[in-house]
C-alpha cells in the first residue's frame, strides 16, 4: 500500500527541485527576464505576466455569501464537478466518449455538456494530432455527442479511474490486453450513423437512446451495469473546495502567476485555453477559432485546467503510443480564475484515480465546476506557454 507520508515527501521534493532548478529566462537581461517555472514559458504581456499575482488582479470579484449553502432535497454534490445534481443518478457510472478532433470532424456536438474533457496526443504522426475524451455523468440527457472515433490504451486506463464505460469505434490491437481486464468496460461501434455529408468515419454519434440500448442489448452480455461496481473509487474524484466558495490561488500560495492564455504544444490543431474574466472560465480554442458546440453554440469552457507532464512510449512506426500515466511524482500545472500554480501528480494503479498535490505535498484543492485535463508529452513540456 502506498505510504501517504512518504508520498508527500516525494511530491514536495519533486516540486522543490522544480522551483530551484527549472527556472529559465527569456528576454534581454536577467533583471527583466520572464520567469519560466516547471519548464513552461511565461511570455511578456503588458503590466503583469511574469510577476506574482496579487489577490485583486485578474480574478473575478468574490460574490460568495457568508451563508452556508443548503443542498436542495433530492440533490447531491457530483463526484465529477462538485456541483449539485439529481440524486437519482448518484450511483450511475459515467461514460467516456472518444471524440474525433480532426478539423473535418468539426463542429462537435454535445462536448460542452461534458463534466470533464481530456485532450491527448492520439498519434505521433500528423503533427501530433489530438483526440478528446468527454466524461459525462448524466448521459441519459445526451441528445447528440461526437463524432465518435477509435480509442488508444491510455484512454482505457483513464476511463477506468472514473469507472466509466468507454464509448468508441475500434482502435489498434494494443487495446485488446486492456479490454480483457475485469475492470474494463466499453462499447465499440454500436452508435448511430448520421448523414452529414462527410466520409463514413466522421458520421458516428451517440444520440438519445443509444446508451440505454447498449446497456440493455450488449453490455449485459458482458456483465456491465449502469451503476458503479467494485472497481469504482469512493467519493469525489477531486478535492473540491466547499460549494459556493471560490478558491483564489494567489490568496493561498506565494508562487502564483497570471495565465490568461495557455498555448499547448499540439501543432496540428493549435490548442489554446483563453481566460474569460466575465465568466471566470477558460474557453477552448483550436484551429485558430473558439470551439462552439453545434447544438447550441455554447463555448467549450472550464473552471479548472490541469496539465500533466507525462512521458510516453511509442508502440510502432504508425505513431501508436501509450502515455506512462501510471507513475508518481510528476510535474504539472493547475489553472483557475486566470492564475497558474505548479503542482505534482500521481496515478498509482490501473483503476486508481490521478491525484494532484501542492508544493507542501498536500492534496490540491480545486474549484467546483468543469475540468479540462491534458497529458503533455514530456519532450514538449517546455513548449507550454502562458501569457
Amino acid at each position: 500500500m502506498f505510504n501517504k507520508s512518504y508520498g508527500k515527501k516525494i511530491i514536495a521534493t519533486a516540486l522543490s527541485m522544480v522551483m530551484m532548478l527549472s527556472v529559465a529566462a527569456c528576454g534581454a537581461s536577467e533583471d527583466t527576464a520572464d520567469q519560466a517555472e516547471n519548464g513552461s514559458i511565461f511570455e511578456s504581456i503588458p503590466d503583469s505576466s511574469s510577476e506574482q499575482v496579487s489577490a485583486e488582479e485578474n480574478v473575478p470579484e468574490d460574490t460568495s455569501s457568508n451563508e452556508p449553502y443548503v443542498l436542495p432535497e433530492g440533490m447531491y454534490f457530483s463526484e465529477l464537478t462538485g456541483e449539485p445534481i439529481s440524486e437519482e443518478i448518484k450511483n450511475q457510472r459515467p461514460i467516456a466518449a472518444m471524440v474525433d478532433n480532426e478539423i473535418t470532424a468539426l463542429p462537435h456536438y454535445g462536448t460542452s455538456e461534458a463534466d470533464v474533457v481530456y485532450e491527448l496526443m492520439n498519434s505521433t504522426k500528423n503533427d501530433r494530432i489530438t483526440r478528446l475524451m468527454c466524461v459525462v455523468k448524466d448521459w441519459g440527457n445526451i441528445e447528440q455527442l461526437g463524432s465518435i472515433r477509435s480509442t488508444r490504451p491510455t484512454n482505457i486506463l483513464l476511463a477506468a479511474e472514473w469507472n466509466a464505460v468507454l464509448c468508441h469505434d475500434g482502435g489498434p490491437y494494443y487495446n485488446d490486453q486492456y479490454f480483457a481486464r475485469d475492470w474494463s468496460a466499453h462499447f465499440s461501434g454500436t452508435f448511430s450513423r448520421i448523414n452529414n455529408g462527410k466520409a463514413r468515419e466522421f458520421t458516428e454519434y451517440i444520440v438519445s437512446g443509444d446508451l440505454e440500448s447498449n446497456f440493455e442489448n450488449y453490455a449485459n452480455k458482458a456483465g456491465y451495469e449502469t451503476t458503479y461496481n467494485q472497481f469504482a473509487n469512493e467519493g469525489s474524484h477531486f478535492n473540491f473546495v466547499e460549494y459556493g466558495t471560490e478558491l483564489k490561488l494567489s490568496d493561498k500560495y506565494p508562487n502564483t502567476y497570471t495565465a490568461s492564455i495557455i498555448t499547448l504544444p499540439f501543432g496540428h490543431n493549435k490548442s489554446q485555453l483563453v481566460y474569460n474574466a466575465e465568466t471566470g472560465e477558460y474557453e477552448y480554442y483550436e484551429y485558430d477559432e473558439r470551439h462552439e458546440d453545434a447544438e447550441d453554440g455554447a463555448p467549450l469552457s472550464f473552471k479548472n485546467v490541469l496539465l500533466q507532464k507525462c512521458s510516453f512510449t511509442q508502440l510502432d512506426d504508425n505513431g501508436y503510443l501509450i502515455y506512462n500515466c501510471i507513475d508518481g511524482g510528476n510535474n504539472g500545472w493547475y489553472l483557475t480564475n486566470g492564475e497558474a500554480k505548479a503542482i505534482a501528480w500521481n496515478k498509482l494503479t490501473e483503476t486508481g484515480k490521478t491525484t494532484y498535490y501542492d508544493d507542501q505535498g498536500n492534496e490540491l484543492e480545486i474549484n467546483t465546476g468543469k475540468t479540462y485535463i491534458s497529458l503533455i508529452p514530456d519532450d514538449t513540456w517546455d513548449q507550454v506557454t502562458f501569457q
